[in-house]
């Protein structure tokens, strides 16, 4: 994508945390920019009319201004909001898995439209189906399209559930923070 000073993207919320009084910084997938964080002025505020629109999850279109430090999200709609995952521990749990594994598996700004759309259709099916057997099988699947498109592993190859934790955890380098507590929703 071409620098513009003001630009509007499509993208799903991946990551929220606090700054300062009232701000958000947000890590935000882009089907145009891939990985970006950006800050979200006055967001915490009780009155905030873009509060609702980017919750973790959330399929979004954003307006932002690009900023000498950090841009600066100017305008949000949710296109899904996330808020309908919060109706089931185990499926939210999914859907940060998946989260969780696109922000450290790519880079910043490094475009993926194809794995934008493999992330999002996703998480729709996480809300269409209601099995958390069918959810644990495109979780599965999720991983292997991702870690394929990403050329981590060659499209013959499969990886056995069991071993896919340690296998992302050594191309990343750092410990996967939603995959155990996974392992013990499925061992209730």
């Amino acid at each position: 994508m071409k620098y513009q000073r003001v630009y509007t993207v499509e993208g799903i919320i991946l990551k929220r945390k606090a700054a300062g009084e009232a701000d958000k910084i947000l890590t935000i997938f882009t089907k145009q920019l891939g990985k970006v964080r950006i800050i979200a002025k006055g967001i915490r505020r009780i009155h905030s009319r873009r509060a609702g629109h980017v919750e973790l999850f959330s399929r979004v279109i954003v307006t932002i201004h690009n900023h000498q430090f950090m841009d600066i999200m100017t305008e949000a709609q949710a296109v899904r909001h996330g808020s309908q995952f919060e109706t089931d521990f185990t499926r939210m749990a999914y859907a940060y898995c998946m989260c969780e594994l696109i922000d450290q598996l790519l880079p910043d700004r490094q475009e993926h439209a194809d794995v934008f759309f493999l992330l999002a259709n996703s998480l729709d099916g996480l809300l269409r189906e209601n099995d958390p057997g069918v959810w644990q099988v495109s979780l599965g699947e999720f991983v292997h399209e991702l870690l394929w498109r990403l050329g981590f592993l060659p499209s013959t190859r499969h990886i056995s559930h069991e071993s896919m934790q340690s296998y992302i955890e050594h191309i990343t380098e750092r410990k996967l923070r939603t995959w155990p507590l996974l392992r013990a929703l499925r061992d209730d």
